[in-house]
């Protein structure tokens, strides 16, 4: 199982595991981080893959992605990538 923790002063992270994938919905408190989280959805949405995460943006900062579960590996890394997450460990 793969776990991770964040700065909860800048950010606020909710995972909703459904069948086929997870739903996260990802609220950033501090606003500097969203260029961050811009860089991450281009690059899930311009990849080869169309279905792997998908997303939906709202305001006051919030964002919904839904991430197929094959690949929640590769969403957290992203996350850690852009420093969104701070720590990623197996356990």
């Amino acid at each position: 199982m793969l776990t991770y923790k964040y700065n909860q002063a800048t950010i606020q992270i909710t995972e909703t595991a459904h069948d086929k994938d997870i739903e996260f919905t990802i609220r950033l408190i501090d606003v500097s981080l969203e260029e961050s989280i811009i860089c991450i959805k281009n690059f899930f949405e311009h990849n080869d893959i169309y279905t792997d995460v998908l997303f939906n943006v709202y305001e006051n900062h919030e964002y919904q992605a839904f991430v197929r579960k094959d690949y929640y590996i590769d969403f957290i890394l992203a996350l850690m990538k852009k420093r969104l997450v701070e720590k990623v460990e197996w356990v």
